[in-house]
Formats: C-alpha cells, sequence, structure tokens
C-alpha cells in the first residue's frame, strides 16, 4: 500500500490552510489534474465530494467523505473510486499568528493489479505534488 507523507511550513494562519483545503470547489483552478468537482453533501462535520481526474491520458474520478475538526485537521475517506482502500489527514498547526505547519498523510491501494499497473503512475505524481500545489496557492493569495 502507498503511503505519501509531507509536511511543510507556510507563511498563512492554519485556519487560512484549513479554509483553502475545504474550498473544494475552487480545485480546478490551481490543481492542473482536476478537470472538476462537486461537493455532494456539506456539514460543519463533514464534506463528502466528487474529484474528477483528466491527466496524461488518465480520466477518472473518486469521492471521499472529509471528518473535519476546524481549524486543526480533516480526516478524509474513500466513498467511491478506484481504489481498495483509501485514508488520509490534513493536519494544520498554528505556528505563531501567521504561519502553520501543514502535513498531509495519504494511505491508498488500488482496488485490483490492473488498477494500480494503469493508476499508479498518475495518481503517484499527482499526491506527491499535491501538498506543493496548495503552499503556492496560498502563497499566491493576498
Amino acid at each position: 500500500m502507498p503511503t505519501v507523507r509531507k509536511s511543510v511550513l507556510v507563511g498563512r494562519p492554519a485556519q487560512a490552510m484549513f479554509e483553502l483545503v475545504e474550498d473544494i470547489e475552487r480545485y480546478p483552478q490551481f490543481l492542473p489534474w482536476c478537470s472538476g468537482t462537486k461537493v455532494l453533501e456539506r456539514t460543519p462535520g463533514t464534506t463528502k465530494a466528487r474529484i474528477d481526474i483528466d491527466y496524461r491520458g488518465l480520466v477518472t474520478h473518486f469521492s471521499t467523505i472529509n471528518r473535519k475538526h476546524e481549524p486543526r485537521d480533516i480526516d478524509i475517506e474513500l466513498d467511491e473510486g478506484p481504489f481498495e482502500s483509501l485514508h488520509g489527514r490534513w493536519s494544520f498547526t498554528p505556528l505563531g499568528e501567521d504561519g502553520c505547519r501543514v502535513e498531509f498523510t495519504l494511505d491508498y491501494a488500488f482496488s485490483s493489479a490492473a488498477m494500480s499497473v494503469v493508476l499508479a503512475p498518475v495518481f503517484g505524481h499527482i499526491v506527491a505534488t499535491l501538498v506543493e500545489r496548495f503552499v503556492a496557492r496560498a502563497e499566491a493569495k493576498p
């Protein structure tokens, strides 16, 4: 099962980073592989959303249920998609008033060996660069 772990320091407050990750509707604006999103349900404690991928010949989608503990973290669980399992977490630790540590972890396994052959190279690149894309988006905001 592949595991991704990233940790970065960002010159933005934890609340701002939490809101950026929670703003799923804007993902297509700054994630080059994301061709669309749809929020299926949103409550103060959870967000269920679908993310469409169109990248390097791969066209697929998946949906997750995200359990939010604002502004500390967001737990990610697979709802539907080409995975046997997918579990992750975004964590936002304040560092003073204007900065935070952003940590992202994701463990996933594809539903079959055939899916893994097709999806692993592209999905591996997507998750390996995900945190950097969010940091760049945060730094570009005024």
